[in-house]
């Protein structure tokens, strides 16, 4: 440890110098918090981080660090809040090759205290104590009982049963701070009793061998010198957005000057002011175009600030625009209604009936890449029931973003790591605006059924196009999927959550189909590209179950060979049915029903398990239990059922069923489309939220 009066001086060297001086210390002190991370971490990549994030951390807390400490102590206390934080979020890098040996596998399966206590092994205790923030007794307690725990997990058993009033001497014996009377009587008696040399000895060589493996880890050569780039790169970027701030600043200025003396205002001017302030693409667009209100709203709480940056309301939904802060650490935080956010006022001024759109978390833009404690989105509200209003939005519950996906499912368990909490209140003041709807008249085939293209809604805040699709007994189409809506030479995506069902009749239904806003845009034709469309095709096929015969069974159907794996009479009755057939196969599902024994039972199916493929244009494949939904959620996809596990189910309880039959109605698949087809527009009628 570093005397008192050096700690001083060194911390008023870094207070002046500032973030370079940080790293110099940081340079020095490396080796021991290189094993700490270590211990923690087992991985090089996420050391980099631990070194990058701790550095960032000491320079913010800088100011209130008091100097009746040890600034060692405390920077070692902020390095460890920072592991525990790394050590929940599991890297790309992370796998079963973990670069962690078996010794420290076992560590870290250990409980946290415990381990914590023995990572801090060769600190003296009292400082390892501060460090925990527990007394020095519990921190001998700690440390005792986690090398037990360690002994146990490195495979030595748990036949130890040295006499327990000797026990709690062995940290102090081993650590050699035993008063010589206490130590003298300690030897006589492990001396004499066979049952403590052993349990002693082989804690001994626990603790010996945690510290010759904690000892055996060195620092790999530049690991400082990436730091020191990640950090000069950092402050870079933000010099170059203060720069980029303060000259859009000057130029407004001096254009503003320009243009109140000559009193002379162009549309062509709020085109490039929104150009120059506005980062979001998608609200800049519409601010350029006069939609919506440009927004500066702030307000903090428990260590984040919301910032809301815009709002657009339609007769579709009130759009909201905003920026997240977590001012002390590096987290991203997305806003989620109904879910710790609310509309106070919403019964007055709001459409509740109508459920307001779903917008995913989007950490690819550009936006969310340039620091990792920001997030910018937007949330989709209920559309206004009067032209004009002010939202009273209470905000007590923010969503935690991962860019692991798999980091959330581990963490699904612990709702408190997913999510942040304190009390956020923003006025929002909206004024709803005018959607032009187009009227179409143009018919399309799609694997022989007819879809009808209805209307083209052009919206501030979502493009829509309404279709209807005529079936038919034999092919049924259940839904279609576009790749993009073209509107003079400007592409809009489609929302994948945007599909709504309006309104049907025997073999005929309504849908609308969403896509990214098309502001300002005057269109006489359209392009409307397709990328899927899933069928229902009715083909039936009995196959006759024999409760005598040995399985798998096997059968042909759709151009597959189908097994029937397993049939088991009882009640409920087990069946499993699998094809494993991937590269040529028709059928997505199959649409079946068992018939038993007795014709007249009242029998249901249960799905008991599912595994499928999932697969998309390319011919790419994907096990939904083992990839996040979110790697492939915005392709176009086939699910491919592979294996089914059912229970056949008599609603009479006293009755067994015996499977006689298997009853196929038919299947669904999935046909990837390239289809474009072309739109003209009718003249334009201006819908609910006109203005004179």
């Amino acid at each position: 440890m570093i005397p008192a009066k050096i700690d001083s001086i060194f911390v008023s060297a870094i207070r002046q110098k500032g973030l370079d001086s940080i790293v110099d210390w940081f340079d020095l002190h490396k080796q021991p918090f290189y094993v700490l991370g270590w211990c923690y971490l087992g991985n090089t990549l996420q050391l980099e981080e631990l070194f990058y994030q701790t550095i960032l951390n000491v320079q913010k807390e800088l100011p209130r660090f008091k100097n009746d400490g040890s600034f060692e102590t405390w920077v070692t206390s902020i390095l460890i809040h920072t592991c525990r934080k790394l050590s929940k979020i599991k890297s790309p890098q992370d796998s079963e090759e973990s670069e962690l040996d078996v010794f420290f596998k076992a560590l870290n399966r250990l409980e946290e205290s415990e381990m914590e206590a023995l990572v801090l092994i060769g600190i003296p205790r009292e400082k390892a104590a501060q460090i925990l923030q527990v007394s020095a007794e519990q921190m001998k307690g700690l440390t005792f009982s986690g090398i037990r725990s360690l002994r146990k997990e490195m495979g030595y058993g748990p036949g130890f049963n040295g006499c327990k009033e000797y026990q709690k001497d062995y940290m102090d014996y081993l650590e050699r701070t035993m008063d010589r009377p206490q130590k003298i009587e300690f030897e006589r008696h492990i001396y004499h009793c066979p049952s403590c040399q052993e349990d002693l000895g082989t804690f001994q060589e626990v603790m010996l061998d945690l510290l010759e493996r904690m000892e055996s880890i060195h620092v790999p050569a530049g690991l400082m010198e990436k730091i020191r780039k990640k950090l000069a790169e950092k402050e870079t970027r933000k010099q170059q957005k203060n720069e980029q701030r303060t000259k859009v600043g000057l130029i407004i200025a001096s254009v503003f000057a320009l243009l109140i003396g000559t009193g002379y205002f162009t549309g062509g001017f709020t085109y490039l002011y929104y150009r120059w302030t506005e980062e979001n693409p998608q609200l800049r667009a519409s601010l350029q175009h006069g939609i919506g209100e440009s927004l500066d709203l702030e307000t903090q709480s428990n260590g984040v600030r919301i910032k809301i940056k815009g709002a657009i309301a339609d007769n579709v939904q009130t759009l909201v625009y905003y920026e997240i802060e977590d001012m002390k650490e590096d987290n991203q935080y997305a806003l989620t209604y109904d879910d710790g956010v609310l509309v106070e006022n919403g019964y007055k001024i709001m459409k509740n009936e109508d459920n307001p759109r779903y917008y995913p978390p989007d950490l690819e833009s550009d936006l969310n890449n340039q620091e990792k404690n920001v997030y910018e989105g937007k949330l989709s509200l209920p559309p206004l029931s009067k032209d004009h209003g002010t939202i009273n939005l209470k905000i007590t519950k923010l969503m935690k973003l991962y860019r692991d996906p798999s980091s959330q499912i581990n963490n699904s368990v612990d709702e408190e790591m997913n999510e942040k909490t304190g009390k956020w209140n923003l006025a929002i003041p909206v004024t709803k605006q005018p959607s032009t709807e187009y009227a179409l008249n143009e018919k399309t085939k799609l694997e022989g059924i007819t879809l009808q293209m209805d209307k083209l809604i052009l919206s501030p805040t979502t493009t829509i196009l309404q279709y209807h699709i005529v079936n038919n007994q034999a092919r049924q189409i259940h839904r279609v999927t576009f790749d993009s809506l073209e509107v003079n030479n400007k592409k809009a995506k489609p929302d994948i959550y945007g599909s709504s069902f309006m309104d049907s009749s025997p073999f005929d239904y309504t849908f609308q189909a969403h896509f990214d806003p098309l502001p300002g845009e005057k269109p006489k034709e359209a392009n409307v590209r397709f990328g899927s469309v899933t069928l229902g095709v009715n083909d039936q096929k009995t196959i006759q179950l024999s409760g005598a015969e040995e399985y798998p069974q096997t059968f042909e159907y759709a151009g597959s060979t189908i097994s029937i794996d397993k049939l088991e009479a009882g009640n409920p009755a087990n069946m499993v049915i699998s094809d494993h057939e991937i590269k040529h196969r028709e059928y997505d599902s199959l649409d079946f029903h068992v018939v038993g024994e007795d014709k007249n039972a009242m029998l249901s199916l249960e799905l008991d398990d599912m595994q499928g493929v999932a697969l998309n244009k390319n011919g790419k494949e994907y096990d939904p239990a083992k990839t996040p939904f979110f790697s492939y959620s915005t392709e176009d996809m086939r699910y491919l059922v592979t294996v089914q596990s059912l229970k056949v189910v008599n609603e009479d309880s006293s009755q067994k069923v015996i499977p006689k039959q298997l009853q196929i109605m038919g299947y669904t698949t999935t046909k990837f489309l390239d289809d474009v087809v072309k739109v003209s527009l009718k003249k334009g009628v201006q819908r609910e939220g006109d203005k004179e």
